[in-house]
C-alpha cells in the first residue's frame, strides 16, 4: 500500500496538522444587497473582522454578512488570481457562479 493519498485530497485533521496555509477567495452578500470578494487563510476570523467593521473598507456599515461563495486554493498567489478574475465579472455571472456553487 502506499504512503500518499492517490487522490491528492487532504483531509482536516492533516491540514491542522500541517503548517501550510490554507487559502480561498469568498463572496459575502452585504446587508445592502451588494457583494464583496476577498481572499483569506482564515474564513471564519476574516468574517468576524468584517462583521466588527474591522475588515476592508468597502464592507464597514454593510454588515451583518452572508456567505455565499468560498473555493480553497493551492496558495496565495491562486486566491489572489481568482479573486481579480471575479471582481472583473459582471453582477449576473457573480450570481451565477455562487448559484453553481450551492
Amino acid at each position: 500500500m502506499a504512503n500518499y493519498n492517490v487522490s491528492g485530497l487532504i483531509t482536516l485533521a492533516e491540514l491542522a496538522k500541517s503548517k501550510k496555509k490554507f487559502w480561498c477567495v469568498y463572496i459575502l452578500k452585504c446587508s445592502d444587497n451588494t457583494y464583496y470578494t476577498g481572499i483569506t487563510n482564515n474564513i471564519k476570523r476574516r468574517i468576524q473582522q468584517h462583521n466588527a467593521n474591522k475588515g476592508a473598507k468597502y464592507t464597514k456599515g454593510r454588515g451583518p454578512f452572508s456567505l455565499v461563495y468560498q473555493d480553497g486554493c493551492k496558495d496565495r498567489s491562486e486566491a489572489s488570481r481568482k479573486e481579480y478574475k471575479i471582481k472583473k465579472l459582471p453582477l449576473t455571472e457573480k450570481i451565477n457562479l455562487i448559484d453553481a456553487n450551492n
